[in-house]
């Protein structure tokens, strides 16, 4: 990469810096680091858990844990699979942390557009003259049964108001909530600049729950925005690149 906009892979990190800002707390879902301890208080406080590694991108190795009546179900790619005892499945997450750190995440029931989930990339760049600007909102909408909405998984690219529309917000909704959401990057921006220097570009990762609250699921430093170019409407990727180009990105 050519381009100079400072990288931080720790989600972990990430949440940590998150939670440091009163006003930017109550939009992160509860988050604790992989042991037996953590997921025993995690299942216990959630019905659903995501576990993801701490330095993953694209959605990949996300496992969806749900809580059932008689054991758990967890849930890599489009294959579930049963655990009768919360032992058995602390072995099988434990197969994936054996490689490296993951995390537990309370999971989120995602809004949906005709029974795929979805949520929202809110892309916050900055400027040369050092201001942090919400460039563009759009949504991925998951492959039906898939655990991730990334592209990489199969998932769309959407336009955000046509998305929320779809999902029955109404217009007032959607103009209050791209208004929280471009006030939420900017805020995002700031507080990446106090714990360290050099950043230009963040992606926001948000979800809104099926109440409509605003969940940040993590922030990406290093966003793609490539699958952009095959929306008809250009201009959304046309405002990303002009910003880009003042740090070098060119795609």
């Amino acid at each position: 990469m050519g381009y100079k906009s400072t990288t931080v892979k720790s989600k972990w990190i990430k949440t940590k810096w998150l939670l440091t800002n009163v006003n930017v707390q109550k939009y992160i879902p509860k988050t604790l680091l992989f042991s037996r301890s953590n997921l025993k208080i995690i299942l216990s406080q959630f019905s659903t858990v995501y576990f993801k590694p701490t330095n993953g991108t694209g959605g990949f190795n996300i496992i969806r844990i749900k809580k059932l009546g008689n054991g758990y179900q967890y849930q890599h790619n489009s294959v579930k699979k049963n655990c009768s005892t919360f032992d058995a499945l602390y072995q099988q997450l434990m197969k994936y942390a054996k490689k490296q750190s993951y995390l537990l995440q309370k999971g989120i029931k995602l809004a949906a557009v005709n029974g795929s989930p979805f949520d929202i990339r809110v892309m916050v760049q900055k400027s040369n003259n050092g201001v942090w600007n919400s460039s563009a909102l759009f949504t991925k909408i998951g492959k039906q049964g898939k655990v991730a909405t990334n592209y990489h998984q199969g998932g769309q690219i959407g336009y955000f108001q046509n998305t929320l529309a779809k999902a029955g917000f109404s217009k007032v909704r959607i103009k209050r909530k791209e208004a929280e959401l471009k006030k939420l990057g900017k805020s995002v921006g700031s507080i990446f600049d106090k714990h360290s220097s050099g950043f230009r570009e963040l992606g926001l990762d948000v979800a809104l729950d099926d109440k409509g609250n605003t969940w940040i699921l993590e922030v990406n430093t290093r966003p793609q925005f490539y699958p952009l170019k095959h929306l008809n409407d250009k201009k959304m990727y046309r405002r990303i690149i002009s910003y880009a180009k003042q740090y070098g990105r060119k795609k």
